[in-house]
């Protein structure tokens, strides 16, 4: 054997071992990622609203499908009515991996993946019906996964969920035209589309996190705010606030999100299943919305509260023309989609 022939023996030895070597490493990943993916989990799960609320039940109910699926394996544990924090925070807590599973307003997303705030946008949508074949469609879907995507939000987005349409509420005097609400303080969520909305119909828009809005409806540090009826109601908000204004200014949906850290320490049969039982989530919460909205209804009623029909909502159209001069040419194209829709 020669020179150059016992080098390229040496050399295709030295692959040899390499490979061995490298093939030993991949096996031991698989294995920690197998071992990791088959560990036992129990997933936090958060949601500002109360127990028995449609976006709590239908994620309560989802984590009992997946406990029933995996044999216990995977399980959820639904902390509601903000005890680990408001929208701002628990977003927080879900990026860093401390909540894996959170229920979240789209309000709420749009500063942070900002293709989501066309839908934040005020009277895009003609009705429920509407925001709906938009959330079960193809844009819905394209929508979800600009969130997952993102680099800035570490979310897995895995649903939408139905939150009804915003109206306005307060504590001094009803609200029958716009003129109604000049010089009024409005709680709106911490997004600058929410606060140039308030402002353009003539209100003080003031971002505030839910878990603050009742002490502040109650000291006078606000004048009102606007939300959907059972966030009005089962949130104590009514008992504040006895004028309720049906403006249907907004409709904002929910989206039901996964810890992106969390999300990439499953198996892929574990994160369609998931995926799977969040769609059918989507679904029951609607029915239950529907339910639990004419029940708040209901009660405000019962309470005393006055509940106002807006007939003509065409002034408040008109008003809010300069947000959507403002953020609209940016989303032209996606809102042309969902008008057409």
């Amino acid at each position: 054997m020669n020179r150059t022939d016992r080098s390229r023996t040496r050399g295709a030895g030295l692959n040899r071992r390499d490979i061995i070597k490298i093939g030993a490493g991949l096996g031991a990943a698989a294995t920690t990622q197998s071992a990791l993916a088959q560990s036992k989990a129990v997933f936090k799960a958060s949601d500002v609203q109360p127990p028995g609320y449609p976006t709590v039940v239908a994620t309560e109910n989802l984590g009992k499908k997946l406990a029933a699926a995996t044999n216990g394996r995977l399980s959820l544990q639904m902390f509601p009515s903000m005890q680990l924090g408001g929208e701002k925070e628990t977003i927080e807590q879900t990026q860093i991996g401390a909540i894996q599973m959170l229920r979240v307003s789209a309000g709420s997303i749009g500063p942070i993946v900002d293709d989501i705030n066309v839908v934040n946008m005020p009277f895009l949508f003609k009705n429920m019906a509407h925001a709906e074949r938009m959330m079960d469609g193809p844009i819905g879907q394209e929508l979800l996964d600009k969130i997952t995507v993102s680099p800035n939000a570490g979310l897995v987005a895995l649903c939408w969920m139905n939150s009804g349409a915003r109206s306005l509420y307060n504590t001094k005097h009803s609200i029958k035209t716009i003129a109604d609400i000049k010089g009024l303080k409005f709680r709106v969520i911490g997004n600058p589309i929410f606060i140039d909305m308030m402002n353009a119909l003539g209100g003080n828009g003031v971002a505030m996190g839910y878990d603050q809005v009742f002490s502040a409806l109650q000291t006078g540090v606000i004048d009102g705010a606007e939300n959907n009826p059972p966030s009005y109601v089962f949130s104590n908000h009514y008992t504040a606030a006895k004028h309720f204004s049906l403006t249907e200014h907004l409709i904002v949906p929910e989206v039901l999100v996964f810890s992106k850290r969390a999300w990439s320490a499953l198996s892929a049969d574990d994160q369609t299943l998931i995926k799977k039982l969040a769609r059918e989530a989507q679904m029951e919460e609607r029915a239950l919305w529907n339910t639990y909205e004419q029940q708040a209804m209901e009660k405000a009623k019962a309470a005393g509260c006055e509940i106002i029909e807006i007939a003509d909502k065409t002034p408040f159209q008109n008003a809010v023309k300069p947000v959507w001069d403002k953020y609209g040419p940016k989303y032209q194209d996606m809102i042309g989609r969902i008008q057409s829709a």
